[in-house]
């Protein structure tokens, strides 16, 4: 099995990239959240690896941290949930925001994931909830119900889901706010980029 790659970026695509290792290119399908902490094209990059084999299909799956690949390993044991889904989990979310969703029951939120409706979220929240509670015990509080409309209002007005938890991750925590106020400021947070 390839557990890491460390070699010279070689291309950028949308979703993965290829790494140029003693001359082989390796093509790996990386998240969002890997995609933008690689440097430029032409620099040194190292991967944590995972060598997903099926009968019609080889695929390398790349990720910047061991939390990233740990969180992936989970997300594709459970039925019905293959490595594309679960790369679109990992892009969407950040591997806390995704943790906490999961413990906290928060199926709208994960459903916001494009391909995942409110059966397969329901059905991570069933068979991860309590192996997620008791691996990442540091994972503080779950999102609050409030984020989670702010973030539901966020991607109504089309902004995509990693925008929007982004923007609510980013709001003080002030129970003070109105739902409206917290809106308004996500969308200032959204402007500064």
């Amino acid at each position: 099995m390839i557990a890491t790659l460390e070699g010279m970026l070689e291309h950028r695509g949308t979703d993965s990239i290829i790494i140029n290792v003693g001359g082989i290119g390796f093509l790996v399908y990386v998240p969002d959240s890997t995609l933008r902490q690689l440097g430029a094209v032409k620099g040194s990059v190292s991967l944590y690896t995972y060598l997903h084999v099926r009968e019609d299909n080889v695929a390398l799956y790349g990720f910047a941290t061991s939390e990233e690949i740990t969180l992936f390993r989970r997300l594709i044991s459970v039925s019905g949930v293959g490595s594309k889904v679960a790369l679109a989990l990992l892009s969407a979310l950040s591997p806390e925001q995704l943790v906490m969703a999961i413990t906290s029951g928060n199926i709208d939120l994960i459903s916001q994931t494009p391909g995942i409706g409110k059966k397969m979220a329901g059905r991570l929240v069933v068979e991860l909830r309590g192996k997620l509670e008791r691996e990442w015990k540091e994972v503080a509080l779950p999102l609050a119900p409030e984020s989670a409309d702010v973030i539901a209002a966020l991607t109504g007005l089309g902004y995509s889901l990693t925008e929007a938890t982004r923007a609510v991750s980013k709001l003080p925590a002030s129970e003070e706010l109105s739902l409206e106020e917290k809106i308004r400021l996500a969308l200032q947070q959204t402007a500064r980029g």
